[in-house]
């Protein structure tokens, strides 16, 4: 027989793609803090044209020290999260409670993101960049709470 005309051995089948839940939270989060920083950036935004960013505060100056904490620890939670994730998926445990866990976070985030958003569009001299950007997160928010019941219902991947 003529080996130009012979066919290849069968072959095991190709390994599913990396990735699934645990990828895509991971993405959506860095694509969480980006809008947020972006937020941020937006609200600043006035200070390079002259202007003030200013808007009024009813806090008590005194209480600003807490608030920046309170403002450091809403930033550092998901950012935590994003590794957390990394670890839990590469894991050869099942790390199950803290899918469960990390479900009820992004609940949380989203929940805080839609009050942010209704009040920025609630506030006198609200800006629709801002406010678009609000919706953009919390889209973004309920796609971390999909893909999180995603994950939270998946099956152990053996290791």
């Amino acid at each position: 027989m003529d080996p130009l005309f012979t066919p290849p051995p069968p072959q095991e089948p190709a390994p599913p793609p990396a990735g699934g839940p645990a990828l895509r939270l991971r993405t959506l989060w860095i694509a969480w803090f980006l809008a947020m920083l972006f937020h941020t950036d937006l609200g600043l935004m006035p200070l390079f044209h002259g202007l003030s960013p200013e808007i009024e505060s009813h806090v008590d100056p005194a209480q600003l020290p807490a608030v920046f904490a309170a403002m450091l620890g809403y930033f550092l939670v998901p950012l935590a999260a994003l590794v957390v994730i990394a670890y839990a998926e590469t894991s050869p445990r099942a790390w199950r409670r803290w899918r469960w866990f990390h479900l009820g976070l992004g609940l949380l985030y989203s929940a805080t993101n839609i009050v942010h958003m209704v009040v920025d569009i609630l506030i006198p001299d609200s800006r629709l960049d801002q406010v678009v950007l609000m919706g953009v997160m919390v889209l973004l928010g309920l796609l971390i709470n999909l893909e999180s019941w995603r994950w939270c219902r998946a099956p152990r991947v053996a290791r």
